[in-house]
């Protein structure tokens, strides 16, 4: 398939050792790609639970911290105090893919990010950061409307907890606050009310190099709800449809304007800005400082320059560009019991152990939480999370037809999907064109 995107520099062709750092298992897929491309790796995980995840595909270490003199690139995979990490092995002369306590800060403080925004001459939609549900159901009552209730910190990754209000009167999120405060208090010690605007919800993402974006860029569309027609509780994705762009307006009236902090951060890695987009502005709604799940496995199928390539360019600062893909890609991502919701008991009966039978190849198949045992996909972990399948085309209509086709091959008990994922794009994108937000300047 024809490809977009310049080489800044000539291939980097020397096999590296890489050592991939995470807390709860989200990027063992990436770390097994760099070991098929030649390289070697190694993967640290913080969280007992998720030891096995990613195990039998990549060699699992427990101490990362004693991995680092043999490692030529280190790669974080989260926020959460990681960015603080990654900046003491930068400074120690490492090469490094991760963040800084700044950008940390954007995406786990949601405060602290929206005002960024507002300084660097962003519009940013309303909001009102309470530190107890009590209060905010005051504010409520005092200023009826619709809301989005958004934790903050550790417990934004709790996605069942974010809440869209659909009443005009606030009544639907006045209960979900009092239910919160019963409930999730000791949990949530801080959260958003945003006001809620309507529009096309759509992201911008770029990979950053120290120094400056490194193009093309990701325009993608997430969706979040369990059930197809955006039905049901909040997850953290069901499926993402994504294409790659050149400089457009959505970037450069968003995180284009963020370039001059981020270097001055040295942040290497990728960054993504969820917006909402009507006929008349953009409206960040938050960050993603670090690679996104699934979104990071979606792209892997879109970028062709080879992934050890270009973590070594980013880290190293020597890369601006890279080769993707035209066209589109979707993802679906594939769960089992008990997913969204947290229950061992459940897991342990349904879902544990079972093993991912495939009826033929497993093009566009790429694993979350998985372990290999004999040559056998194996489901472990405990979330329930265990596939992305991915599928490209020239069209949207082709991707998603590829990426259904692919999970028409797969054998698991249990398993359920979204159907839908690409089918917004028709509609997204005659608004999105219409009022010129995506054409290349």
């Amino acid at each position: 398939m024809e490809t977009t995107g310049t080489e800044s520099n000539s291939p980097q062709k020397r096999k590296l050792n890489f050592l991939f750092v995470s807390y709860d298992a989200l990027i063992g897929d990436l770390a097994w790609e760099i070991i098929k491309e030649g390289h070697q790796a190694k993967y640290a995980v913080r969280n007992p639970d998720d030891r096995e995840v990613g195990s039998g595909f990549v060699p699992m270490v427990d101490d990362w911290k004693a991995e680092v003199d043999w490692a030529d690139v280190i790669v974080f995979d989260d926020v959460l105090g990681m960015g603080t990490e990654a900046q003491k092995l930068r400074q120690q002369g490492k090469l490094v893919v991760g963040g800084t306590p700044y950008t940390d800060m954007l995406e786990d403080d949601r405060a602290f990010g929206q005002e960024e925004l507002k300084k660097h001459g962003i519009s940013i939609i309303p909001y009102r950061q309470f530190e107890g549900f009590e209060e905010a159901v005051k504010f409520v009552k005092e200023n009826p409307g619709r809301y989005v209730v958004k934790p903050s910190g550790e417990a934004q990754n709790m996605k069942g907890l974010l809440f869209i209000g659909e009443e005009e009167d606030g009544s639907d999120v006045i209960q979900v606050l009092e239910d919160y405060h019963q409930a999730w208090a000791d949990k949530i010690p801080s959260f958003q009310l945003q006001k809620r605007v309507v529009g096309v919800e759509v992201a911008v993402g770029a990979f950053f190099n120290g120094k400056e974006f490194a193009y093309p860029l990701n325009i993608n569309f997430e969706h979040k709800k369990l059930f197809p027609g955006d039905l049901g509780p909040s997850t953290g994705e069901m499926g993402t449809a994504m294409f790659w762009s050149g400089p457009n307006r959505i970037f450069n009236q968003t995180l284009k304007k963020l370039g001059p902090k981020l270097a001055e951060e040295n942040y290497v890695g990728y960054i993504d800005l969820n917006c909402i987009v009507s006929g008349n502005n953009i409206y960040p709604l938050e960050f993603t400082a670090r690679f996104g799940y699934p979104t990071i496995f979606i792209q892997q199928e879109g970028i062709t320059t080879p992934m050890g390539e270009l973590l070594y360019g980013l880290a190293s600062g020597t890369r601006n560009s890279f080769k993707t893909r035209t066209g589109f890609q979707v993802g679906v991502r594939i769960v089992v019991p008990p997913f969204p919701f947290t229950d061992p008991e459940t897991f342990n009966v349904k879902s544990r152990d079972t093993i991912i039978h495939f009826r033929k190849g497993k093009e566009g198949v790429h694993f979350e939480d998985v372990k290999l045992v004999n040559d056998e996909w194996v489901i472990t972990g405990n979330s329930g999370v265990i596939l992305v399948v991915v599928g490209t085309g020239q069209t949207m209509k082709q991707a998603q037809k590829q990426a259904y086709s692919r999970i028409k091959n797969l054998i698991i008990p249990h398993m359920y999907y979204r159907v839908d994922i690409g089918d917004r794009w028709l509609e997204d994108s005659d608004k999105l064109h219409s009022w010129g937000y995506l054409r290349e300047l």
